[in-house]
């Protein structure tokens, strides 16, 4: 089975994946150069994973993508409520990025295998229904069902946090904390595989 994992970051959602091929896609290349120290089987490609979605999906048997989150976060949002003037432009407005919703409605009208689009829980009420679990946003071609099992948050206040991949020593040019805090926990990256695959379910 063929598998694109698009923003890949160093593979969380992928690291309790079995017997699949996967091609990773990251445009941080210290970013990409630790995806690939923790899976060397995979074919890791360092470029802009949104373009590589529109030229290369139809090589593919699943998808999982996941769009940059911030400026759809509750979080950013919280933040840049009533700013003063002069703040950093991290912190001023800006406009959600809506390659979110383009990457959703392109695999909804063009792929024909199974795909997810995994996201923060947005400020906004959502533009398409999605599904939720923990605290993500899922929008897939498939039914993901609820887990109890699964764990609801994880440590995610230092680069240690604990997903089994361990970056202590790892270089990168951002900073670690926020490397882990964007990680999938491996568990709903698998349980999310398996309703694809594995489980009995109904297609959406």
């Amino acid at each position: 089975m063929k598998v694109l994992n698009l923003y890949a970051g160093i593979g969380g959602n992928r690291k309790l994946w079995k017997d699949v091929e996967v091609t990773a896609v990251e445009n941080n290349e210290s970013i990409a150069k630790i995806y690939q120290d923790f899976f060397q089987e995979d074919k890791v490609i360092v470029a802009d994973a949104h373009e590589y979605l529109l030229e290369h999906y139809k090589e593919f048997d699943f998808i999982w993508t996941s769009p940059p989150c911030p400026t759809h976060s509750r979080m950013r949002k919280q933040t840049c409520t009533n700013i003063a003037e002069g703040e950093p432009r991290y912190a001023r407005p800006i406009y959600p990025d809506m390659k979110l919703y383009e990457e959703i409605l392109f695999l909804q009208g063009y792929f024909k295998g199974k795909w997810v689009v995994e996201n923060v829980i947005s400020w906004y009420d959502p533009l398409i229904e999605p599904q939720q679990s923990n605290r993500h946003y899922f929008w897939s071609n498939f039914l993901i069902s609820n887990d109890k099992h699964l764990p609801n948050t994880l440590d995610i206040t230092s680069g240690n946090r604990d997903i089994g991949l361990d970056i202590t020593n790892k270089k990168c040019s951002i900073r670690k904390d926020q490397v882990m805090h964007n990680c999938v926990e491996p568990e709903l990256g698998l349980h999310i595989f398996e309703c694809a695959y594995k489980k009995i379910q109904r297609t959406l």
